[in-house]
């Protein structure tokens, strides 16, 4: 006889002979994954399913051969781990991932970095584009050189224009000494231009020459200053559309555009949130000597639901205070400070209405939204970094 990985159920999460049978199960056979199928969907008895041990919940409404076959899935997955965790691969500092988008794209900015070719980093803002830009950095043989990244829309275009390319004394009112700019300040490094997309027009066609020319024009200046300096460019638009509207230069885009990587949005990249949220928790619980050991069930499927219009500054601002304010050693979705359809969506698998993003994208009542056409190789690599805490020890 084969041995038994999942029991599904119909169950009340609303009844305490429900939560009992859950326990009992658990219990005395802790080796099977159970699934209560639920007829209406509750908050506090999904959460409290959870806690308890349940792999999951489905809506009897919403039951179908496609939803179990995930489970199945990742049912096999999980008593897979101790094997797929020789597999695991250590990322390069500070990016944090193992959705196959992202390795796809450090791949190429790995390429990228081997040459002096203009970079343009395309996406949402937080979705970490100065991260990746740093990481290009230091792949590259300009690594021991200055990085400096100025904000393009930070400053007004006086004030930007003499931060990029400097200004002599006596140039303009207030200018009582010599300034040298960013551009020569990287000498021999990499500038990151931030938000490039909001750069006066004036600016754009001196920084088309800068890139031309090999050198700078300080504000009253009298000669050209060379500089040797790799150029990285950010934007939270599609600058294509902003050359089709007047509001960027056709021949600095073509400039720029030489490696065009484009990040995507943490909605796209949900396998990354695992990782992110460890890392984060990890990272303010020391700063804030707090003993938080990591994040409930409950609150994970929360944040799988989540839209994260800030994307991964979002998620970090969020895993930050809870960490402050929580009041257990674990994360719940209360510290997440989620409104209040967005916790009710944790218990309503089957209403995409509730699940922010495109449902069209995602596995039908599939436990976690992942995106049509992943990988197995990808899924497994997902599902060791989701499931490592709970079956290995914290790795």
């Amino acid at each position: 006889m084969l041995p038994v990985s999942l029991v599904a159920g119909e169950l009340d999460l609303q009844d305490a002979n429900g939560e009992n049978v859950i326990s009992v199960l658990h219990q005395q056979f802790p080796q099977i994954k159970l699934l209560p199928v639920v007829a209406s969907p509750s908050v506090e008895g999904a959460i409290g399913a959870i806690r308890l041990g349940t792999i999951d919940y489905l809506l009897k409404a919403n039951m179908t051969i496609d939803a179990l076959l995930s489970l199945i899935k990742r049912v096999v997955l999980e008593r897979q781990v101790p094997v797929l965790k020789s597999t695991l691969k250590h990322h390069p500092q500070d990016l944090i991932y193992c959705d196959p988008s992202m390795e796809r794209l450090v791949q190429l900015a790995r390429k990228a970095a081997a040459s002096d070719a203009t970079v343009l980093l395309q996406g949402e803002s937080g979705t970490g584009k100065e991260v990746l830009a740093r990481f290009v950095h230091r792949q590259s043989h300009r690594s021991a050189k200055p990085f400096v990244a100025i904000n393009c829309a930070a400053l007004p275009p006086n004030l930007l224009e003499s931060e990029l390319f400097g200004h002599e004394k006596g140039a303009f009112t207030g200018a009582i000494v010599r300034k040298v700019g960013k551009f020569e300040l990287a000498h021999g490094g990499t500038v990151l231009l931030d938000e490039i997309s909001e750069m006066d027009l004036g600016l754009q066609s001196k920084l088309l020459r800068v890139i031309q020319e090999g050198e700078v024009d300080r504000v009253g200046g009298r000669h050209p200053v060379p500089i040797n300096v790799r150029i990285i460019a950010t934007t939270n638009r599609v600058l294509k559309n902003e050359v089709e509207a007047g509001n960027f230069r056709q021949d600095l885009y073509y400039r720029l555009n030489v490696i065009p990587l484009t990040i995507k949005p943490l909605r796209e990249r949900l396998m990354d949130i695992d990782l992110l949220v460890e890392r984060f928790i990890d990272r303010y619980r020391r700063k804030n000597n707090r003993k938080i050991r990591g994040i409930s069930a409950a609150a994970r499927q929360a944040l799988f639901r989540h839209s994260f219009p800030g994307n991964v500054r979002e998620l970090e601002n969020m895993i930050e205070r809870g960490v402050v304010l929580a009041e257990g050693s674990l994360l719940e979705p209360s510290d997440l400070f989620l409104d209040e359809d967005e916790l009710l969506a944790v218990a309503n698998h089957g209403d995409s209405a509730a699940v922010k993003g495109n449902p069209a994208d995602m596995i039908p009542g599939a436990s976690l939204p992942l995106p049509v056409g992943t990988s197995l190789d990808s899924l497994e690599r997902f599902m060791i970094f989701k499931t490592l805490k709970e079956v290995d020890n914290n790795r």
